[in-house]
């Protein structure tokens, strides 16, 4: 996320040069780099120059500590605005009403359909809503079908009327039913264009004008950069939405979309949803944000992620177990599913200060623990409990039915080994499970 960027705003910083104050003959060089990177990242021009314009007149003639240097003094001046440009402070939605009712709008492809399954679980699991999602895409193929089954996996209801063609009535049917059988939130999925048309917005108006949404949501693929940020002026000047979702934003490498929505629609961002997993759902913080396209990581999200996984009765389980020596492969194995729910090692890996850039190049993803989890499936229950038992005949068939080598599961077992002494010597015992084995790649 937002790789190209942090590179050339890393580099621009080091362009600064002179000590004591900063002037416009030093800083001139930097913002004048820092504009190419947010245009490289598809920022506007008008966007990008304001940006600049804002950060020179911040910085001109401020005083640098002793102990700070020009290139620090600016690092942080550009954080402060890219906070600012992004919206400052994460904002909430509104689940309040009854039920409450969330109407998500977007273009055909921008994962409309992937985030109401998302928002679902999301506002289940960590709000306690009785949740429902109404099917209101009645012209793409098979996308009826693709809520049920994503309704399916977290659990929630989907509401859908077989061969109906009239969205605003199926969407005024289910807010009904809603009603009735004591649903406390309602997620509405309409329907979507490859491009924006009369018909589609004339349509979503209409669903929005019936049911009275408490929260409109717009979803963009951040990955189309400037052609979002048109397209979300064109839905806001026709629906006035509460706010807008971002996907995909693992795969951008730009960022201009995130940088350059608030500042055009005046709306905030208030979800940036990455990856396939459904649990991928992040609410959009734009300090934290900013620290990582300013490459001072995000250990907060880090540690909320953590925490989301953590479970305290567990811990206590493995404490007991490091104290009478008693961790076992199979603990590890579970440690290992715990980490690899928090999300994608890399992208966790590159919340830690300094740590992204040292992972740009590196090829690494949940896939590097299928080899250590394979060894451990071909353990004997005996054997994971009790590794000492683990011989040269028993390790070469476990080679052979991990198709693995014996140097793998010889290394595997090392690495356990030092793990387990690692982590009896934590005070935390258990807490610290997931820091001792995130460490661990093959």
């Amino acid at each position: 996320m937002f790789e190209n960027l942090i590179d050339r705003l890393e580099s621009s910083f080091k362009l600064l040069k002179g000590e004591g104050r900063i002037t416009e003959v030093n800083v001139a060089e930097t913002l004048k780099e820092i504009r190419k990177a947010l245009l490289d990242a598809d920022v506007s021009y008008k966007i990008a120059k304001n940006f600049c314009d804002d950060v020179k007149q911040k910085a001109m003639g401020q005083d640098v500590l002793k102990a700070v240097r020009p290139g620090q003094m600016l690092t942080k001046i550009v954080h402060d605005e890219l906070t600012l440009l992004m919206g400052s402070e994460a904002q909430d939605i509104s689940v309040k009403g009854n039920p409450g009712i969330v109407l998500v709008a977007g273009l055909q492809g921008s994962g409309k359909t992937t985030f109401s399954g998302k928002l679902a679980l999301n506002c289940k699991t960590k709000r306690g809503l009785k949740t429902m999602l109404v099917a209101c895409d009645v012209y793409r193929p098979a996308a009826i079908e693709q809520l049920k089954i994503l309704g399916d996996q977290v659990g929630v209801f989907v509401y859908s009327e077989e061969g109906a063609k009239d969205p605003v009535q199926i969407a005024k049917n289910a807010i009904s039913k809603a009603k009735q059988e004591g649903y406390s939130l309602v997620i509405i999925d309409t329907a979507g264009r490859l491009a924006i048309d009369e018909q589609m917005m004339t349509e979503i108006a209409a669903i929005k004008k019936t049911v009275q949404p408490t929260e409109t949501l717009f979803v963009v693929d951040a990955m189309t950069g400037q052609d979002a940020v048109e397209t979300a002026k064109a839905f806001n000047d026709r629906l006035n939405f509460d706010g807008v979702v971002l996907t995909k934003l693992d795969g951008d490498t730009r960022g201009g979309a995130a940088l350059s929505i608030m500042a055009v629609v005046n709306k905030p961002i208030k979800f940036a949803s990455s990856g396939e997993k459904m649990e991928a759902l992040d609410v959009f913080h734009p300090k934290r944000i900013a620290d990582r396209i300013l490459g001072m990581g995000d250990v907060v999200s880090l540690v909320e992620k953590a925490q989301e996984q953590f479970d305290e009765v567990e811990a206590r389980r493995l404490q007991k177990k490091l104290a009478k020596d008693q961790f076992s492969l199979q603990d590890f194995y579970s440690q290992i599913q715990q980490i690899k729910k928090m999300g994608n090692i890399k992208e966790l890996a590159s919340m830690i200060p300094g740590m992204g850039k040292a992972l740009k190049d590196i090829d690494m993803d949940n896939s590097s623990f299928k080899s250590i989890e394979a060894i451990i499936q071909s353990m004997t229950v005996e054997e994971k409990d009790n590794p000492a038992i683990l011989n040269g005949s028993r390790r070469k068939r476990i080679a052979a039915g991990s198709g693995t080598s014996i140097a793998e599961v010889n290394r595997l077992i090392k690495q356990f080994e030092d793990t387990r002494k690692v982590m009896k010597n934590f005070a935390g015992g258990g807490k610290n499970a997931m820091k001792a084995i995130g460490g661990l790649r093959r």
